[in-house]
């Protein structure tokens, strides 16, 4: 009986929906792989089947054995870069969800990413790690690029409370005059790289001053990788987060006003402040995004962004989609995609494949993903079928089985004739 109730709940078929977008795209995946290696000579079926196998199963790459053949185990790096590529995918992810949770598309977390980013180095570099604990330093980075974010993605929030302006809109614009504006503060800062000469245009990493995120000794079990303690504090504020949205009045009315903006101001929820507030916690998560990707100590920051706007921004709506919007489903979708990535570098280093068949992979899941409450519709009519089969029950849609059957006693008294005693008497 559990069983049957389990299997009943959105949530799992929620779940089974996107595990059937990551099947068919990796399926997709593996048919493109195989297509390309049966056309380039240089590849052949054998070189094919070795790409299927990297990338389902990259991450425990450990390169090829001495007869040259593809050797796999517990791969020490690639797990650590995993988790630690992982870690701006799953928060832009999450700020992507919150968002959409409260009925907005949030496409502004690059730009978000961005002031994140310019506020956690400005203040990681700026502040002599002589006077102040390095660790207290960090601290204070990280917040203060939580707040910038927040800022940065309360603006459209704003426009579109206040001003009724679609947040895509908004957001977009936000995107690119943050870019250029975070490439003229840089510009005009003294923290770019001048230590090393080659390094024209990039900004001094934190571990130039000791203030870099502590690894809780992840480094030993990762030996050799980027790892760091960024994936702890990136899972705890999606546990947070979900309990915030899940859990809370606060929560309640931000998924409320999404539901039905007029509706929840109807019932007394301040729509306005909800949807200011709910774009800020989305920027504050793609804030603490880039803070905590370069605070890693490990990863330079290239100043000039008006070439392109960061792809962690945008792979987080891929990440939202695959996890249905849900904080905590954000965590095992932001290592998926990581474990994509490494798979495609592996593809690269190990074969004749380039690293893009993976963004088809990619590609794929995503589309899949935007169609998932298809796939939903699709499971739950056909557990409906087959529970019909099983009991017999005819299939009754949900509105008319919800509504109660007329009896004898439900059935509309008889209207009074004109000039009736009763009749005279109401008048």
């Amino acid at each position: 009986m559990e069983k049957g109730r389990l299997t009943q709940r959105d949530g799992f078929k929620t779940l089974v929906a996107s595990l059937i977008s990551i099947v068919i795209g990796l399926l997709a995946g593996a048919v493109v792989i195989l297509i390309v290696g049966l056309i380039n000579p240089s590849i052949s079926l054998a070189g094919a089947i070795e790409g299927i196998k990297i990338v389902l199963f990259g991450v425990f790459s450990t390169g090829r054995n001495a007869s040259g053949a593809l050797s796999f185990g517990f791969n020490p790096v690639n797990m650590g870069n995993l988790f630690f590529r992982a870690t701006p995918l799953i928060l832009t992810g999450l700020s992507v969800a919150i968002a959409n949770k409260t009925g907005l598309f949030n496409i502004g977390a690059p730009g978000q990413y961005l002031a994140g980013t310019c506020a956690s180095l400005f203040l990681a570099l700026s502040i002599p790690s002589s006077k102040m604990a390095p660790g207290l330093i960090w601290l204070i980075a990280l917040l203060g690029g939580m707040i910038a974010g927040a800022l940065w993605g309360s603006i459209p929030g704003m426009l579109k409370a206040l001003l009724n302006m679609n947040e895509v809109i908004a957001c977009i614009m936000t995107n690119w005059i943050a870019a250029n504006l975070v490439t003229w503060i840089f510009d005009m800062s003294d923290l770019k790289n001048t230590a090393e000469g080659t390094k024209t245009g990039y900004i001094y990493k934190t571990s130039y001053n000791g203030v870099q995120t502590p690894k809780f000794g992840l480094d030993k079990i990762f030996r050799g990788s980027q790892i760091n303690g960024g994936i702890i504090v990136a899972a705890i504020l999606c546990v947070v987060m979900y309990i915030v949205i899940e859990k809370t009045t606060f929560g309640y009315e931000l998924k409320a006003c999404g539901a039905n903006r007029h509706a929840a101001k109807y019932a007394g929820i301040h729509d306005k402040r909800d949807i200011i507030l709910s774009m800020a916690i989305a920027g504050a998560m793609a804030g603490a995004a880039g803070s905590l990707y370069y605070l890693s100590g490990n990863t330079e920051f290239f100043w000039s962004t008006y070439q392109s706007l960061p792809s962690e921004g945008f792979t987080g709506i891929a990440v939202a989609l695959l996890a249905v919007n849900n904080p905590v489903g954000t965590i095992f979708a932001g290592m998926f995609m990581s474990m994509l990535n490494i798979s495609g570098m592996q593809l690269t280093y190990l074969t004749a494949y380039n690293e893009y068949i993976t963004d088809v992979i990619i590609a794929v899941i995503v589309y899949l993903s935007a169609f998932s409450l298809i796939i939903r519709m699709l499971i739950s009519g056909r557990k409906k079928i087959e529970r019909s089969k099983v009991t017999g029950e005819p299939i009754v849609p949900a509105a008319a089985a919800a509504a109660p059957a007329p009896t004898a006693d439900a059935a509309p008294a008889a209207q009074p004739a004109a000039g009736s005693p009763a009749k005279d008497k109401e008048d």
